[in-house]
């Protein structure tokens, strides 16, 4: 029932497109301007978001008249250019300004779109079309309990790895995405 393999496959996956080590200087920014973020809250958000989706987002795209290898297919190069994103440093998506809220910072723009943005969700129905649902929900758990980790600890990973640390980190998990981006892109159309 439960594949290692396949929960490892997909726990490095998801770990690479939430890019939650990346994202600690915007996440130290966001505690900066907030005063407080709420690790329980945004890990909860983020586990809840990605496992809707996981679920229900194959009934939204069939309400639109999407299959899932179509959608796997604008994945992989949505997945890419994140990757680019990553291993350049050149931003190719532009976000939304900032929430400066202190009630909202941990839900918007942290959980989501920060955490568990439109390329998770992507990177999610992309996953269900070649992995089975189970170890996908091991990887969301997994994955949101390492959120949950680094929400907590963001001030001591960032001395722990310094900012050059940081930044080979990013750019190695963009090179795993780039390679994921590709595989899924030739498993969707059969190259």
């Amino acid at each position: 029932m439960f594949d290692i393999k396949e929960i490892t496959s997909v726990t490095l996956i998801l770990f690479a497109i939430i890019d939650i080590v990346g994202t600690i200087p915007v996440i130290i920014e966001l505690q900066r301007k907030a005063g407080y973020i709420a690790a329980e809250k945004a890990s909860l958000a983020v586990l809840v978001l990605m496992i809707v989706f996981l679920f229900v987002g194959k009934e939204l795209l069939g309400i639109i008249g999407i299959d899932i290898a179509s959608f796997a297919i604008a994945g992989s190069l949505v997945i890419f250019f994140i990757a680019l994103e990553m291993i350049l440093g050149h931003k190719i998506f532009k976000e939304d300004e900032m929430s400066e809220e202190r009630s909202s910072v941990s839900l918007v723009p942290l959980a989501f779109p920060l955490i568990a943005g439109a390329g998770t969700m992507t990177t999610l129905l992309s996953l269900k079309s070649q992995y089975q649902n189970q170890n996908i929900l091991v990887g969301i758990l997994l994955n949101t309990f390492f959120v949950y980790l680094v929400l907590k600890n963001t001030y001591r990973l960032e001395k722990i790895l310094g900012k050059s640390g940081l930044e080979v980190l990013r750019k190695a998990f963009g090179i795993i995405l780039l390679a994921i981006a590709i595989k899924l892109f030739r498993n969707n159309t059969h190259l």
